[in-house]
């Protein structure tokens, strides 16, 4: 796996939803907005278009310093040298097997939903990063379950950083800051929008505007 020279410890956490023409494109235009991981999703069967697209997602996030995270698909991940793997936290992945498999460096996250429980289990076990979701009303997952605010700060003793996400917008985005978010994953705010590196900066503008507050 690839060795970053630096993750960087907050920001915007983008999620791909596949598969589209113009993925590449948008993915360049939000990286250039100032994201700070991507986690590309698509969980089509084709895997030779999912591969060849993993290969140049990769090189366009190098090209930056920016960590590409391949959902759930650990011989994908391994396969491309993307720098980490998301994994389902419902499902019982062994992490330390995965971590064998990919690689001390790896970056393995895992979801965690509502799940307090389950993000403690996987810091413990070794995970990079925890995500909690969805915080509002998500038109990628309409029948998420929404989780309370109050589970950012209810997790701040944990030794991982935490990513929000379902639902979040420029616009909410800052009360999940405020609670203890350390990334805003965005999927739809970011990828559907008419300006795709405009919306990335809107949303590494709350982090910006958060360090002028706290200095």
């Amino acid at each position: 796996m690839k060795t970053l020279t630096a993750w960087a410890d907050k920001g915007l956490y983008a999620i791909t939803e596949g598969p589209r023409p113009d993925l590449l494109v948008v993915v360049a235009e939000a990286l250039a907005g100032g994201v700070r991981a991507l986690q590309y999703r698509d969980q089509g069967d084709d895997g030779a278009r999912r591969h060849a697209e993993a290969v140049a997602l990769n090189t366009l996030c190098r090209d930056r310093d920016v960590p590409l995270i391949i959902d759930r698909d650990i011989a994908l991940a391994r396969s491309v040298g993307a720098a980490g793997v998301h994994l389902d936290g419902k499902v019982n992945d062994d992490l330390a097997a995965v971590r064998a498999e990919l690689g001390e460096h790896a970056l393995i996250g895992v979801s965690c939903y509502g799940s307090l429980q389950c993000a403690q289990a996987a810091a413990r076990a070794g995970a990079s990063y925890v995500s909690f979701g969805a915080f509002f009303p998500s038109p990628s997952k309409p029948l998420a379950a929404q989780v309370p605010i109050e589970l950012l700060r209810q997790s701040a003793m944990l030794d991982v950083p935490r990513v929000a996400i379902g639902g979040i917008t420029p616009d909410n985005g800052q009360a999940l800051i405020d609670a203890g978010a350390d990334y805003l994953a965005a999927i739809s705010a970011l990828f559907s929008a008419a300006d795709v590196r405009h919306a990335a900066q809107r949303f590494s503008d709350l982090y910006s505007s958060t360090d002028e507050t706290s200095s």
